[in-house]
């Protein structure tokens, strides 16, 4: 992957090699099957396996953090993932964890200029970048309304670099309890890429709205398909 990006010199993330090779494969492979009950993904064929990708999955549990790299993430598709998240998230250990995996922070409440620049920065790149649109976890499994920072930045992205052929990736994720406790399942439902060039990156307020009303559509299209009983769970 390309390394480390910074749209200043006084923000900036990372991807600490060694670290991500060890954190993921050890939670994907161990703690998430032991964990967990069943997890059934479908749609990987979906996953972009090259170009800018801004992966834009509901958020229902901080374990969203292990489960959405389990499916779209190195071990499936070859690529590591950016994390956008709430800067209360980035404290501490778990925040240098964060930070160490390719995340960084944003505020939800007031949204920086450096956050923004530098996902149009990384995606501009061709990096995958994860963002939850819905801007928080909800614990049940309802769409919320979307926030229209995914589209704003995508198009963005179109019209600084044209071509591009950025895209982004709704994923839906359900857990059968809304705080996931041992032996809970999970079904992740991955869609169809939805391509940015379709929409004029020269009328941004229009082509926001509209492209965040498709996204929502998707999504709660995402949720009313997913049913755990008719799948098959893949191998932990």
């Amino acid at each position: 992957m390309n390394s480390s990006t910074s749209s200043s010199k006084s923000f900036e993330s990372s991807i600490n090699p060694w670290l991500v090779r060890l954190v993921y494969p050890l939670g994907c492979r161990f703690v998430l099957p032991l964990f967990f009950g069943r997890i059934t993904v479908t749609g990987r064929e979906n996953i972009p396996t090259t170009g800018p990708v801004i992966v834009a999955p509901t958020h229902r549990s901080r374990w969203d953090a292990l489960i959405v790299p389990k499916a779209v993430g190195r071990l499936v598709s070859g690529r590591d993932l950016r994390f956008m998240v709430t800067s209360t998230e980035m404290t501490g250990i778990q925040g240098w964890f964060i930070h160490h995996l390719g995340g960084f922070p944003i505020d939800v409440k007031r949204p920086g200029l450096s956050s923004l620049e530098h996902s149009v920065a990384l995606l501009k790149e061709e990096e995958m970048l994860v963002i939850f649109p819905e801007g928080g976890i909800f614990r049940d499994n309802e769409v919320h309304p979307l926030k229209r920072g995914v589209a704003r930045i995508a198009l963005e992205v179109e019209s600084e670099k044209p071509g591009s052929q950025i895209k982004i990736l709704p994923v839906g994720v359900r857990y059968t309890q809304p705080y996931p406790s041992w032996g809970t399942d999970v079904t992740v439902t991955i869609g169809k890429p939805i391509e940015v060039a379709k929409y004029d990156s020269k009328r941004m307020k229009s082509s926001s709205e509209k492209l965040t009303d498709d996204l929502e559509d998707i999504l709660t299209e995402l949720y009313q398909e997913q049913d755990p009983s008719n799948s098959v769970a893949i191998a932990s």
